[in-house]
């Protein structure tokens, strides 16, 4: 397929005054991140339920609304899809352990100007992003609020002077058995891949995540390097990347190997589009109070509200048959 379209001028959300993080706590997150980058902090949910009322530790930037409390970082933690630690939602919180995030390197490959494998922290210590903060929605129903550090996947992949070959970004997750129990299971074809158009890759939205709630993000939850793409379902957002590749076809991602019927390449959120075994026409969202079984059901938007941003990437397009 060879739809393309050209990027979409988007000004990142700019944060009120009174909730940007004081220059101590940004500070003291520089340090814990150990990347020597600002961490922008951006309210995403994930795939999880609710096991706990966890207080997060440190502080948090204000929610935009009431709607958008945040969750637990007892929830976030420790209710995952990881298939790489186990199908179960507590086995990666459980199984993680093993995960070893350091040293850890990422080889870039393909249509680019520089290839080569680097050091994470090569990888991403030139770049410096500014304090957002996002919303992401799942494919399962349910839904968090999170907030995440990182950078704008952009100001990484721009350093590598891609080609005007490079259509799409493929990324693949780090496959040890020795590390990774999930991996002696055929649950899916090993190791974990996803891609981006080179236009969804490069908008500014998309994230590559170093941490969350002021911490380095945890083994469960993708570590050292995590994607995040706030307007499509949570499998798109592959963990623990070791490669990225510059390709001039689409690549083969996980899911959609697995099931093409029930999950496309693109993976927009999109409550028109029903999954084939149940509606994506709303979500639970699990917030701050630990609710759980009576989480309040409510609407899933379009591209996760985020349509007016991004949906000239996609003009022209039949989102049903592209989904």
């Amino acid at each position: 397929m060879t739809q393309e379209s050209a990027m979409s001028r988007f000004e990142p959300p700019r944060i009120p005054a009174s909730e940007i993080t004081p220059e101590i706590v940004w500070r003291s997150r520089r340090r814990l991140l150990g990347l020597g980058l600002a961490s922008p902090m951006l309210l995403l949910s994930a795939c999880a339920r609710a096991d706990g009322d966890a207080a997060p530790p440190g502080p948090v930037p204000t929610a935009a609304d009431d709607s958008d409390a945040l969750t637990s970082f007892a929830d976030v933690t420790g209710y995952n899809n990881f298939y790489e630690f186990g199908t179960g939602k507590d086995d990666p919180a459980r199984n993680a352990h093993t995960l070893r995030p350091a040293p850890w390197s990422v080889e870039v490959a393909g249509e680019a100007g520089l290839t080569g494998t680097f050091a994470l922290e090569d990888l991403l210590s030139p770049h410096v992003a500014e304090e957002r903060i996002y919303r992401l929605r799942c494919v399962e129903g349910w839904s968090m609020v999170i907030p995440w550090q990182g950078i704008p996947l952009a100001a990484v992949l721009q350093r590598f002077q891609p080609t005007s070959r490079a259509k799409y970004v493929a990324f693949t997750t780090l496959a040890d058995r020795a590390q990774m129990p999930g991996l002696r299971y055929p649950a899916l074809d090993w190791p974990y891949r996803e891609g981006l158009r080179i236009d969804e890759a490069m908008h500014p939205l998309t994230l590559l995540a170093t941490g969350v709630y002021g911490k380095p993000l945890p083994n469960q939850n993708g570590a050292p390097l995590r994607l995040v793409v706030p307007w499509k379902y949570g499998f798109k957002s592959v963990k623990s990347i070791v490669r990225i590749e510059f390709t001039e076809t689409m690549p083969p991602t996980s899911w959609n190997m697995a099931q093409p019927s029930e999950y496309g390449f693109y993976s927009n959120v999109n409550p028109d589009v029903d999954h084939p075994r149940w509606s994506q026409r709303s979500e639970r969202r699990i917030a701050g109070d630990g609710s759980k079984l009576f989480a309040r059901r409510i609407p899933t938007l379009p591209f996760n509200g985020y349509g007016e941003q991004v949906a000239a990437l996609y003009a022209g397009m039949d989102l049903r048959r592209w989904f």
